[in-house]
């Protein structure tokens, strides 16, 4: 059966009954239909907050298709509570962009899904459109202060750097003009849209603790420069308020359940690639609060969604995962070795060999960090006894546990060995991670550091627009930020190209994008876009309604 007809096949619980396993009231819950809720906010405060143990999934670097981080949280989840642990997965949202472009949806698969899979994925409570509407509230203010020539110190329209938003793909609105048709209708400048989970607001909402902090953090987002170089931010133009006005129900998680009744909140949506990949800290501190153990996912591998996890997130709430988990798969082990997509399915023992780097890597990289990490293979029906085998023994060679995850196939049963390497490692834990730099370091060397010591790179080397931005922040006082690097998810380098483990290659930085308001800056690595474009065939040809009202087609 597909992901979208097992998921209907399951009776699912009323919301109720699952917010009553957390000790939430009914009563505490603002309902979305029968099968979701928003949580009130009380439940993230950081005094209420218990020692919940934290256990992050990451991965290998992926295929196009993804290595199934979703399915094995969802899925490590559920087998925590089978055997007797109290557990919630802690997820982000999924956006319409991959949704209906190549990869699909972002519920998890076969029986390890959080559900109603066709709400979640298609508009959900809302929370995008809630983002969509407040970033671009604020683009639609500078414009019409541009147009009202009312503009705060004399804005320098040639240097806005606020763009516009989008939840679905869309190349052609990369770059547009707007303005255009005579005065009545604004004034002409060059502009451009990115992906809504690539902007600032969604950031600025996930690394917030309170509508107040929101609001702070709305207000102290970057927009341009006025003529005599001074910053315009946007409480210069009194957007915040209004702002976060559209987004007081976003700000609060959201609860649903998984296709066996395990609790689960998804929230927010950022992309690891272009943003830092992580969901809300109000949604892993409520998490934390409610439960023993929450099982939380950072986009792609852990180069990317693991380091920012860490270097942001974690830094910003003062949180520490017990335990990393790894997710690898055979099909991503050749892929990383070489092997053609149309060929993983068939065995290729040389090609796993020479794509164990690539893991071999990233097991190192959670180590640098001072944590531990535990290998969750996750098993295709293509894949040998062989194969699984190899791995294992190759991870136990590195002092690695490695556990097999049939999560897709048999639920929460086909993790509970997963569930016991983990529990072990959670055991074992005895410090909190280690930072690879210090705020204090120069933004030239943040991004260094992450470059030679996480990806691998021999250098660095500045495009003249990235060093001017370089003197920009230095100039706007937030040198102190984190970096939060844009690159592709297929490589460790900037060249998708680039497969396995490459070392001492040159890692471009094109621009850096300034993130104030959420807390970062953003340095774009290579030829890296943050709006992407629909694939030659996109999923979106797959989906459809019948003339019942039901959902077709989604994966």
């Amino acid at each position: 059966m597909s992901d979208l007809a097992i998921a209907r096949s399951v009776k699912l619980q009323p919301i109720a009954a699952i917010a009553e396993r957390l000790g939430v009231a009914a009563d505490q819950l603002e309902p979305y239909g029968r099968y979701a809720a928003k949580l009130p906010l009380a439940f993230s405060a950081p005094e209420s907050s218990r020692q919940g143990k934290l256990i992050l999934v990451s991965a290998m670097t992926p295929t196009p298709a993804g290595e199934g981080k979703t399915t094995v949280t969802i899925g490590l989840t559920d087998a925590l509570n089978r055997i007797g642990r109290q557990a919630v997965a802690v997820l982000r949202e999924p956006s319409l962009g991959p949704v209906f472009g190549l990869k699909g949806g972002a519920t998890g698969g076969g029986r390890s899904q959080v559900a109603p899979m066709d709400m979640i994925n298609l508009h959900f409570t809302g929370d995008f459109a809630a983002v969509t509407a407040a970033h671009n509230l604020l683009a639609a203010i500078v414009d019409n202060a541009l147009h009202q020539r009312r503009n705060p110190g004399g804005i320098d329209l040639t240097s806005v750097r606020w763009k516009r938003v989008l939840d679905t793909n869309d190349r052609a609105l990369r770059q547009i003009i707007v303005g255009l048709g005579g005065r009545a209708n604004g004034l002409p400048r060059e502009a451009g849209f990115d992906i809504t989970a690539a902007s600032e607001v969604m950031a600025a909402m996930c690394l917030c603790d309170s509508l107040h902090h929101l609001k702070e953090k709305l207000g102290g987002i970057f927009v341009a420069l006025t003529h005599d170089k001074q910053p315009l931010y946007a409480r210069d133009f009194k957007a915040n308020g209004a702002m976060a006005a559209l987004l007081k129900d976003a700000i609060k998680p959201n609860l649903v359940q998984t296709l066996e009744g395990s609790p689960a909140l998804i929230h927010l949506g950022p992309f690891a690639n272009i943003a830092q990949g992580t969901n809300s800290i109000i949604a892993t501190r409520t998490g934390l609060h409610l439960s023993e153990y929450v099982v939380t996912e950072a986009g792609f591998g852990f180069d990317l969604g693991g380091e920012k996890f860490l270097h942001i997130k974690c830094r910003t709430a003062g949180l520490s995962p017990a335990v990393v988990v790894v997710v690898a798969t055979v099909r991503g082990l050749k892929y990383q070795g070489g092997a053609a997509l149309e060929t993983l399915s068939t065995p290729d023992m040389a090609a796993l060999e020479r794509g164990f780097g690539n893991l071999e890597k990233h097991l190192e990289n959670v180590r640098q960090f001072g944590l531990e990490p535990v290998v969750a293979i996750n098993r295709f029906t293509s894949d040998t006894a062989e194969e699984m085998a190899w791995i294992q023994a190759r991870c136990a060679a590195l002092h690695v546990a490695a556990a097999v995850s049939e999560t897709w196939a048999h639920g929460g049963a086909g993790a509970e060995a997963l569930a016991h390497e983990v529990l072990a490692a959670v055991g074992r834990s005895t410090s909190s991670w280690q930072p690879l730099y210090d705020l204090t370091d120069s933004i030239e060397r943040k991004i260094e550091t992450v470059a030679t010591r996480v990806y691998g790179a021999g250098e660095v080397q500045w495009f003249p627009r990235a060093r001017r931005d370089l003197r920009l922040i230095a100039e706007l006082g937030l040198e102190q930020l984190p970096v939060c690097i844009a690159k592709t998810q297929k490589s460790f380098s900037d060249d998708p190209t680039r497969l396995g483990r490459p070392t001492g290659f040159t890692l471009t930085i094109r621009e850096i994008e300034i993130a104030a308001g959420a807390g970062f800056v953003i340095p774009i690595a290579g030829d890296l876009v943050r709006m992407p474009g629909l694939p030659a065939v996109p999923a979106s040809e797959r989906i459809d309604i019948d003339a019942e009202g039901n959902i077709i087609g989604l994966s």
